[in-house]
């Protein structure tokens, strides 16, 4: 009876194992689909769920403590694509005001 114990301390010691474990193949597997993909250059990193990263999160394992992230590696950084040119300011905005009417060029006063 004095040994009932030992059996949850066992597992918990097993299931931390098996965890770890299945976060490396996991991550194995993310890094075999994208080398798959054409990829060459690239790191699939393991780290702690808090800790800041560079590069996006593509998984995460061992019940959300741990998350796995890709990184591209050398070259440069695809540049930002800008935001689409604003249209000119016009004066013929419509706009409907809170009593229902619409205006012309965005002015509900009367």
């Amino acid at each position: 009876m004095k040994r009932l114990w030992l059996l949850p301390a066992a597992l918990a010691f097993a299931g931390a194992a098996h965890s770890a474990e299945n976060c490396e193949a996991l991550r194995a597997q993310i890094e075999s689909k994208i080398s798959a993909s054409g990829v060459t250059r690239f790191a699939v990193l393991t780290v702690d769920a808090n800790a800041p990263v560079a590069g996006q999160v593509v998984g995460s394992c061992e019940l959300g403590t741990r998350k796995i992230v890709y990184q591209r590696e050398g070259g440069s950084a695809p540049a930002a694509v800008p935001p689409p040119p604003r249209p000119p300011a016009d004066d013929s905005i419509l706009t409907e005001c809170k009593d229902g009417t619409v205006s012309v060029g965005g002015d509900c006063r009367k």
